[in-house]
């Protein structure tokens, strides 16, 4: 069965974007949140660096690149894998 993936960025990772588009691109997000589903989802093998929340985040995952911390919220129908990504922050300001 063949599922889209929408990706939905809330105004905070996407105003991190455009101030730091030097540093990482949509893109590059994207292509991030895509290998993720296929880990999560499809249970596939792929090389990503991906990490289950716990305490106040429980539920959602939290994909590393380098000092960038990308955290997103997975809700899955019949038809759409809804990727909705929450934040993006470097390293020490993500879980604040």
């Amino acid at each position: 069965m063949k599922k889209d993936i929408k990706i939905t960025y809330l105004k905070k990772a996407d105003k991190f974007l455009k101030k730091h588009s030097n540093t990482i691109s949509e893109d590059d997000v994207d292509n991030l949140v895509i290998l993720a589903v296929k880990k999560i989802v499809f249970e596939l093998d792929v090389n990503i660096n991906l990490k289950t929340l716990k305490g106040n985040l429980k539920g959602k995952y939290r994909i590393r690149k380098g000092k960038i911390r990308v955290i997103i919220d997975i809700q899955q129908s019949e038809i759409i894998i809804e990727s909705i990504i929450e934040d993006i922050n470097f390293r020490g300001n993500i879980y604040n």
